[in-house]
C-alpha cells in the first residue's frame, strides 16, 4: 500500500524547520551581501528561490535527475532541442565562406542569442517567432549603429535576413506542437515538473505552473546580523607588498537563527506535469538533506531540525492549510536570545519518524514527520 505522503494524487503541505548557525543563510546582494532580514521586525529571511536552488542541486547531484534551471546550457539551446527531438525543423541555414570568415560577423552573430538567433559552428539557428524578412532584418541589425558596424556588416546581415525568413516560413510552430515539446520538457525536467517554468524566452514552449510551491522562510525570533572584520597573508597585487603584509575582508553572518517555511503540492498541477510518486518521494528526500552537499565557510552549520507533511485524503483536501499549520508550535525555553536549537521546544502533532498519523480533529488528514 502506498503511503498517502507520497501520492501525487493527493493535496499535501508542509512545515520545515532549518537553523544556521555563524553562518549566512542567504546573503542580500543589494545590501552587500549582508543576511537578508525583514527591516521592520529583524527576522531573518531566506527566499524560495535559494531553497529550490539547493533542492536542485540535491535532485542533481545525489539524484542524478536532469535539472532545466543550471549553468551549464543556456535555457533557449534547451528549448529549440526539445523542439529537435519532437520533429521540428527549425530554420537553419548554413554560413558561406566570405560570412564564416568574417570574424566581425561572427562576433556580433554571437550576441544575439537572446533575439533568438543561435550561432552554431557556422550554422545560424533561428528560435524567434517573427517570419517575416523585415521583422527578423531588425532583430539581426538592431544596434549596429551605435556598434559602428553599419557599413561593414549591414548589406551581410540583410542578406542572411532573407535567407533566414525563407528558412522560417517551412517552420509552422502551432498550439498543439508547442503543447508537445512543453510536455518533452516537462518530462525530461525534475524542476519543471515540481516547480514550473517560464520557457518563452526564445522559441516559445509557454509557461508551466508548478504544483509544488514555497513561502520564503522566517526566523522564529530576531536575528543580529554581523559584518566581521577578517584579514589574509596572501596579496593581490605584487605591488602591494612592499607596503602591507595582510589584506582585509568582510565575513557577514548571524550567530543563530531557526528558519520556518510553508510548502503546498497541487495535484491538480502535479497531474499536469506528470509527478510521479518518485518525484514527490525524491523532494522530501531533498528536505531532508536540504544542507547535507551544500556545506560551505560561509553557511556555517545548516541543518533541517523538522519536516512535518500534512496529506489529505483526496485531491481537493479535507482542512484548510494554515489550521494544520497552526499546529507545529515553536516555544523558546528562556529569555536571553537563543543561540542553538536546544533553547527552543518543539511542540509538533507527531514524532519523527511517524508516518500517516490521523490527526485528531481533521479527519481526512494525516501528518508525517519525516525529520
Amino acid at each position: 500500500m502506498m503511503e498517502r505522503y507520497i501520492d501525487p494524487t493527493k493535496r499535501h503541505e508542509f512545515v520545515l524547520l532549518f537553523d544556521v548557525k555563524d553562518g549566512n543563510p542567504n546573503g542580500d546582494p543589494d545590501a552587500g551581501n549582508m543576511p537578508r532580514v525583514d527591516p521592520e521586525t529583524m527576522h531573518g529571511i531566506v527566499t524560495d528561490v535559494a531553497i529550490k536552488r539547493k533542492i536542485r542541486d540535491y535532485a542533481a547531484t545525489a539524484l542524478g535527475k536532469p535539472i532545466f534551471i543550471q549553468s551549464q546550457t543556456a535555457l533557449n539551446t534547451i528549448i529549440f532541442q526539445a523542439y529537435q527531438e519532437i520533429g521540428v525543423k527549425l530554420a537553419t541555414i548554413e554560413l558561406n565562406e566570405e560570412e564564416n570568415e568574417n570574424e566581425e560577423l561572427m562576433n556580433w552573430l554571437s550576441q544575439l542569442e537572446e533575439k533568438g538567433l543561435v550561432l552554431e559552428g557556422n550554422r545560424v539557428i533561428y528560435t524567434g517567432e517573427d517570419v517575416k524578412e523585415k521583422d527578423i532584418r531588425e532583430k539581426l541589425t538592431e544596434g549596429l549603429e551605435e556598434a559602428g558596424l553599419k557599413k561593414q556588416l549591414g548589406t551581410l546581415l540583410r542578406n542572411m535576413a532573407k535567407r533566414l525568413a525563407q528558412a522560417a516560413n517551412n517552420m509552422k510552430i502551432d498550439e498543439q506542437t508547442r503543447q508537445k515539446a512543453q510536455y518533452a520538457l516537462c518530462q525530461k525536467y525534475y524542476d519543471i515538473r515540481m516547480f514550473g517554468a517560464v520557457m518563452s524566452t526564445g522559441l516559445n514552449a509557454g509557461q508551466v505552473r508548478g504544483p509544488m510551491q514555497l513561502t520564503f522562510s522566517r526566523s522564529i525570533d530576531p536575528v543580529f546580523p554581523w559584518d566581521l572584520t577578517i584579514t589574509r597573508t596572501a596579496i593581490t597585487k605584487e605591488s602591494d607588498r612592499r607596503r602591507k603584509q595582510t589584506e582585509m575582508g568582510r565575513k557577514p553572518l548571524i550567530p543563530y537563527g531557526l528558519y520556518r517555511l510553508h510548502g503546498f503540492y497541487n495535484p491538480f498541477l502535479g497531474e499536469k506535469t506528470g509527478v510521479t510518486t518518485e518525484d514527490l518521494a525524491d523532494f522530501w528526500d531533498a528536505l531532508v538533506h536540504l544542507f547535507a552537499f551544500d556545506h560551505s565557510a560561509a553557511r556555517g552549520e545548516m541543518n533541517v531540525r523538522a519536516l512535518y507533511i500534512f496529506s489529505h485524503e483526496n485531491a481537493k483536501g479535507s482542512a484548510p492549510a494554515h489550521k494544520l499549520f497552526e499546529l507545529v508550535k515553536v516555544e523558546r525555553r528562556q529569555q536571553e536570545a537563543p543561540r542553538s536549537f536546544n533553547d527552543y521546544v518543539l511542540l509538533g502533532p507527531t514524532d519523527e519518524g511517524q508516518k500517516d498519523v490521523s490527526l485528531e480533529g481533521f479527519p481526512g488528514v494525516t501528518v508525517t514527520r519525516l525529520v
